[in-house]
């Protein structure tokens, strides 16, 4: 056996091993948690918690509990050379992690746990991409495979393009990524001219969701939403996307409103008296606006995208990819510790316990965020956290 085949199998074997041994110490978190809920339940130490707040709870331990698991799984995969299985594994843990990063947002916000299950997820992420040595050799012929096919099919024009036929855009970080800062950028200016021309005539309101640039994530993330659920309906019948954008649209623009009503007690929209609106959260009419929206991206502006991928040349498209990345995951983390900062001032909490506190109440204080986020009000009573 080669030296590298060797380097391999110690590799595999040594992370095989480690995924067992964190398994077991989640599973063991997990079993303690259980334990002390019910002890405090049956001494009614939480009676006086909100309803939301116990499922979020009981809804973070399960993730958790998923996490252990699939970890546990994960060695065991590795140690009998299951890489593909492995893989799977991986991208479920992924998620699972990224699912109870979000519980924790909402149950006490940015804390040191809430870091640790999104970068765990991240970091987990990137070793099954990246440094898995099983792979790494056919990872390498692939990459160079995958860079003359990508200039053939820039020469071509048809970069981007799902080459299966099945769908329109081929699903990749390269695409999703830009399809999702495009629609954040298109979504802030429509925003900005629909309240300046028809919600309050004349009046200029900032619309970003992000400390900086002119970005609003709803309309990224929905744009990146409809794209995936669209991507094989691009020849269906314009009605067919307009009512599956819709309620695609407005289950999403639900679920985001509930998050950060939930997270910090924010409120950036309410169509509570609205016609036929769900809590205030959605109305009939965004959902069609929705619905329109889905219909002009998959039929027009999709393919406009797909386009103006071409127009990179592809021997930058994956370090200018890297960088704009780069810079919006910075944006979007700063934002949410700022949010966070944020809700904890208006809470009465001390704006001096930590650096973090102390830098963002000088460079982000409470007039910088209601200048910065117009459209937004914070109410902590609204919150579903413990504290």
């Amino acid at each position: 056996m080669s030296a590298a085949r060797v380097r391999d199998k110690v590799a595999r074997i040594s992370f095989g091993v480690l995924s067992v041994g964190v398994g077991a110490v989640l599973a063991a978190m997990v079993a303690f948690m259980l334990f002390f809920t019910g002890k405090a339940f049956y001494e009614g130490a939480i009676n006086d918690q909100p309803a939301a707040s116990i499922v979020l709870f009981v809804c973070l331990v399960a993730g958790i509990g998923v996490v252990a698991v699939g970890t546990f799984i994960l060695g065991v995969r590795l140690l009998k050379d299951k890489i593909r299985g492995a893989h799977l594994t991986a991208e479920i843990i992924c998620g699972a992690l990224l699912v109870c990063a979000l519980f924790e947002l909402m149950l006490e916000g940015v804390t040191t746990i809430f870091w640790i299950l999104a970068v765990s997820a991240l970091i987990l992420a990137a070793v099954f991409t990246f440094a898995d040595p099983a792979l790494s050799e056919e990872r390498k012929l692939q990459r160079v495979l995958r860079d003359m096919e990508a200039r053939e099919e820039a020469e071509e024009g048809t970069l981007g393009r799902d080459p299966s036929g099945r769908g329109y855009m081929a699903v990749n970080f390269f695409n999703l990524f830009w399809i999702f800062t495009i629609g954040a950028v298109f979504g802030d200016a429509v925003e900005t001219v629909y309240h300046y021309m028809i919600e309050v005539p004349g009046e200029f309101q900032i619309r970003a969701g992000l400390l900086w640039g002119p970005f609003s994530p709803i309309y990224g993330f929905g744009a990146v939403l409809l794209s995936l659920i669209l991507n094989r309906f691009y020849r269906a019948p314009a009605v067919a996307v307009f009512l599956v954008s819709a309620v695609v649209g407005g289950a999403f623009e639900y679920f985001v409103s509930w998050f950060l009503e939930f997270a910090f007690g924010a409120v950036a929209w309410d169509y509570t008296g609205r016609f036929l609106n769900i809590g205030g959260r959605t109305d009939f009419m965004f959902m069609c606006m929705w619905g329109v929206l889905g219909v002009i991206w998959i039929k027009m502006l999709l393919p406009w995208l797909i386009g103006l991928v071409n127009k990179i040349p592809w021997q930058w498209r994956y370090s200018v990819t890297a960088v704009c990345a780069a810079f919006m995951i910075f944006d979007g983390a700063m934002t949410l510790i700022a949010l966070d900062c944020w809700y904890m001032r208006l809470n009465g909490a001390p704006v001096d316990q930590t650096a973090f506190q102390q830098f963002f109440a000088q460079h982000f204080d409470n007039a910088y965020m209601e200048a910065r986020f117009q459209s937004m009000s914070l109410h902590p009573e609204l919150t579903t956290r413990v504290h």
